[in-house]
Formats: C-alpha cells, structure tokens, sequence
C-alpha cells in the first residue's frame, strides 16, 4: 500500500466554455493533484461525475483510474446512414417503431430470450475468474441499451459537403448510444475498490480517484479487462445496428462510431501517458467524431483537430444543465412535449430527467470548441427511445 504524498504544485490543465458546473472544475482540480497526473483538460459539457467529473480529461503516468475511465466502460455512440428514403419517417412511422422496439432492449437487466451473436463472444474471456464469470450476463445483455442518457434514435442527415464521402444531401440515420452494460459496471466497481485499497491514506476529494499502476498484476487486469470491454461495447452497438437495418431491409451507406469512457496508451509532449477521457471525445487531428445534443437538438459529426492543449479531446454531448434530481422535481411532460412536438420528435420512451431542458445548448457547447472541432454535418432526432421512466440511470 502507498502513502500518499501531496504535489507541491497541481499538474496544469485548461478548461473550455464558461459558466461550467462549480463542482465539474473543482473535481479536475482534485485530479491534478494526484502524483501519476501529468496534465487535465475539462470540455464545455462538464459536469460532476464519480472521481473525475464527465467532459474530464487526464493524462497520468504508468497508472489508469477505474474512476476516471467510468462506470460504463467504453460507453460509445454509433451512426449508420441507411440508402432508405428520408420520407419513411413520416411515410411509415409504424413500420418504423416496430423496428426499434423489436429489436433493441432498454433498462437494467434488459437481455434478450434469443440471445445475439457476435465474434466478441469468441474472444479469451479468461482473464481473471471476475471476467470469466461475466461472460454469461454479458452475452445475454449483447445488443442492449440499458437506461439513463442511452438511447436508440432514427432521424436526418443533413451533409451539405464531401467530407463524409456522402453526396449532399439529406439521409435516413440511425444513431445509438450505450456502452458496456452491467458486465462493465461490475468490473468498473471491482477494480475501483483494488485501487482504493492500495491507497488507503488519499484526502477526501480524492478517493474516488484511487489508481492502478500498469506494473501490478491488478492494473494489467484491469487494462486487459477494459479494452475487452471496448469490444464489447463495440459489438453492443454492431447488434443493434445491423439487427435493425435487417428488420428494415436497409443498407449501410455509412456507419461512424466513437468511444468515450476510456483509456489510451497516447504521446503527448514526447512522453507515453495514459490518456482518460471520461464523457470526452477523442479529437485526434482528421478524426472524425460524434457529438451528441438532446433528444430534441442537433447531433454534430466533426472533426478532431488535434488540440494539444485538450490532450486532442472534445466534449462527448451537450452535458447536463442540472441533475436528475432537479429535472424531476422542476421539470414537467407538458412542457417537454410540447418542446418536442415543436422539434417534430416522436418520444416513444424515457424518463423525465432525460428530456431536453434537461441539457445545455448543444449548438453553444459546439461553439466554445471550434479550436477543437471542426463540424462536418449535423443530424436532427425524429424517433427517439429511451429506457423508460423509473430505471435507475446507468451513466
């Protein structure tokens, strides 16, 4: 066990957007002090999160953080541009919701009775008896989305440019967001609490922030845990996709994807770090990337730009502008059905802490990253579904 000895000065980080949650800042700042940090970086969705606040980046050195990669591991999102007629959602709305509901799943526990098949079932699954033993609920919940923010959307591509080897125009998307279910979640607490043993003495504020060194038989496993949990939830979004696009009799003209709740083995100032990206995304320079708004707001397909100040990271979504708790208590279905009548979203499931006045203004948290980002083209949610009311948030 370590004994924790405080920096005498904080690793530096920079921050984009203002007015950015108090205690998403103040989470980041607890960061940096830790001894493995080496540099931060805090995206215009901020807000506060378990250890690392969500919209946080942290590089550290030789150690990851369970905590600051996530609960849900490898949470992602995914695009398919169908080659069906745009009209079908006004056309055929039935046909439509009969697709998603058929197949996809939403809530905790969500499986399926004739289980999914994917090459991720096939992979060494062995890589400590914990992992071994999830490979069962795992498989049962492949192709699932469990609750909170995940969602399963159809609506338009608008592409106005050539960046997406699209012709201009305006297409049929499909467009999810879910990660790596309970096998992720379980994994996520187990090694968490490794790594808080391992540092019994660390302050309050950053307990939560407990790391692994990559040199111990316990941070290997977790490595090696989450990066299947990266295929995982891969192979989560490659189900609904093409099991939906098959229900539809529809082919893929394009199909975008990125990973937000992660760790990377990355270069930054000619040293290897280990980058976490907690509700970020990855920016790389030419990288394209999806980022989402509200169920009744823009997504963004961008651009990474390479940002080295960002350690070349973006914000993941629009980011809450208040907690669940809120939204329940001031929020109501009247209004946010007659915000998404206005949007012409079709709302088949969800909870009230989910509907738009719950987040910020996607097209202002866009704004404030344009050294980030470049965005390419945007997509307009018009069929939206969510774990429905009363499931217990998963993100």
């Amino acid at each position: 066990m370590s004994s924790f000895i405080p920096r005498l000065q904080p690793a530096p980080f920079q921050q984009w957007g203002e007015d950015l949650d108090a205690a998403s800042v103040q989470q980041l700042e607890n960061a940096c002090q830790l001894p493995v940090a080496v540099r931060g970086a805090l995206m215009p969705d901020a807000h506060r999160g378990y250890g690392l606040p969500i919209g946080g980046v942290l590089a550290t050195r030789n150690a990851v953080i369970p905590y600051a990669v996530g609960v849900d591991i490898a949470c992602r999102v995914k695009m398919s541009v169908l080659d069906l007629p745009p009209s079908q959602l006004e056309e055929a709305p039935d046909t439509l919701r009969r697709a998603i509901e058929v197949e996809t799943r939403f809530g905790i526990g969500a499986k399926f009775q004739r289980r999914r098949q994917h090459d991720v079932l096939d992979e060494d699954w062995h890589i400590s008896p914990l992992i071994q033993g999830l490979k069962d609920k795992a498989w049962a919940q492949l192709g699932s989305s469990g609750s909170g923010n995940h969602f399963v959307e159809l609506g338009l591509l608008a592409v106005d440019n050539d960046a997406l080897d699209l012709a201009p125009g305006t297409y049929l998307a499909l467009l999810s967001h879910s990660g790596s279910r309970g096998a992720g979640a379980t994994i996520a607490g187990h090694y968490s609490k490794l790594a808080r043993a391992q540092h019994p003495d660390l302050p309050k504020g950053l307990k939560e922030l407990a790391w692994l060194d990559l040199d111990s038989e316990a941070g290997d496993e977790y490595w090696r845990a989450m990066q299947l949990m990266g295929r995982y939830a891969a192979a989560n979004h490659a189900c609904i996709h093409r099991h939906l696009t098959a229900h539809l009799g529809a082919e893929v003209l394009l199909d975008l994807e990125n990973h937000h709740n992660f760790a990377w083995r990355e270069t930054h100032d000619d040293e290897e770090v280990i980058v976490h990206r907690k509700g970020a995304t990855p920016a790389a320079e030419g990288e394209l990337g999806i980022i989402p708004g509200s169920m009744a707001s823009s997504t963004y397909i961008v651009r990474g730009k390479g940002n080295a100040a960002s350690l070349s990271s973006a914000a993941h979504g629009a980011g809450r502008a208040m907690s669940r708790t809120q939204a329940k208590k001031t929020l109501s279905w009247k209004d946010a059905r007659a915000l998404l009548d206005r949007q012409r979203v079709s709302l088949m499931s969800a909870g009230l802490d989910e509907v738009p006045m719950a987040y910020k203004d996607i097209h202002a948290v866009i704004a404030a990253q344009q050294d980030l980002i470049e965005p390419l083209a945007t997509f307009e949610p018009r069929l939206v579904k969510m774990a429905p009311a009363g499931e217990r948030p998963e993100d």
